[in-house]
């Protein structure tokens, strides 16, 4: 079954950003590529039992099981040894991809205390969107129960495109909900 976030993208989304952006064909359009997720482990990487539960929750979250990142190399100031994991980090691609950003952008980000709206400026030289979360537990996947402390998260939505307008202006037709410049 095709996600409703992806059937909007192809029937009312890409019609749009076709005539908006002026483009010939519409495999030139813009479009979402991938999502990364990433949560680092910090004070706790040592830690086997914390990790499994982390893994679990990104796993819950995403649908897919994340891998662990781990240090390419020592470095005695951040007190790491190679080969310690650091963080787990999932790639999303094709249909978990439309079905963890309808949740996250009709679910999750609602749900974040004082939300006023990402930021409109977090768009890399790629034009691709990064913005974290302070506290994983706003999806409803992830049990409250089971949370021994509140982790954040990193995002990085990928385009096809390395025009930050035209980037900009996809997510604005997903409803990204960022916040107007000026009110905050």
């Amino acid at each position: 079954m095709i996600p409703r976030l992806k059937k909007i993208y192809l029937e009312e989304i890409l019609p749009n950003i076709v005539k908006n952006l002026s483009i010939k064909n519409t495999m030139q359009a813009p479009k979402i590529e991938k999502i990364v997720l990433n949560m680092g482990l910090g004070l706790d990487a040592s830690d086997s039992k914390i990790l499994k539960i982390i893994k679990e929750d990104l796993a819950n979250l995403t649908g897919q099981l994340p891998i662990v990142t781990k240090s390419k190399k020592a470095v005695a100031n951040f007190k790491t040894r190679k080969d310690i994991p650091l963080g787990l980090k999932v790639t999303l691609r094709k249909n978990n991809m439309y079905y963890f950003l309808d949740r996250l952008i009709n679910m999750a980000l609602p749900r974040i205390k004082d939300f006023r709206g990402l930021n409109p400026d977090s768009f890399d030289s790629e034009a691709n969107y990064s913005f974290g979360i302070k506290e994983h537990v706003i999806f409803p996947e992830v049990s409250f129960d089971k949370i021994e402390k509140l982790r954040g998260l990193d995002i990085t939505v990928v385009t096809s495109t390395n025009n930050k307008e035209a980037s900009k202006a996809l997510l604005d037709s997903f409803d990204f909900p960022f916040y107007k410049k000026g009110s905050n």
